[in-house]
């Protein structure tokens, strides 16, 4: 798993620029970032982890922000704040988002480990980072891979 540290204010653009939204997540995720971190789309991989600065996520409400990041397989992504719109998208589509006052003591590379439920990040060594805590039903549909896999489970369960 790798971390990789991101500036205050990334916004939707930046993560799902405009020029590509006329394609599907498989093109949108090629340029993801590219503004901002050209070596992202290429290099990350399943499991990383993005550690942000304040407001990530600002600007438009497209979807296609949280669901690149999904997409491209990345676990969590921690900051001090996130748009609204953003948080609720990203936990729409199964994207788990760790508020955290402290994120800025995170370094690119750093390595960790991160339980939402507890609410905490704890780095190689042995600092814990507190997290805001999650309501647990948002943390469930983050483990059923967002809104509509937990529906359909749900429908599955109650009318197989």
């Amino acid at each position: 798993m790798r971390t990789w540290r991101l500036p205050a204010d990334v916004d939707t653009d930046q993560l799902a620029p405009g020029h590509t939204m006329k394609h599907g997540l498989d093109v949108i995720a090629r340029h993801c970032l590219e503004a901002v971190r050209p070596d992202f789309a290429a290099d990350v991989q399943p499991g990383d982890v993005i550690v942000a600065g304040a407001n990530f996520g600002i600007g438009s409400s497209r979807e296609q922000a949280a669901g690149v990041l999904v997409h491209l397989g990345v676990a969590t992504v921690i900051a001090p704040s996130f748009a609204g719109l953003y948080f609720r998208n990203a936990f729409n589509l199964g994207l788990l988002l760790l508020t955290c006052p402290r994120a800025g003591e995170i370094d690119d590379g750093t390595s960790l480990q991160f339980d939402a439920r507890a609410g905490r990040v704890t780095l190689a060594d042995g600092r814990m980072l507190p997290t805001e805590p999650i309501p647990g039903f948002l943390l469930d549909m983050v483990d059923a891979g967002g809104l509509l896999p937990q529906l359909q489970k749900r429908l599955a369960r109650e009318h197989p």
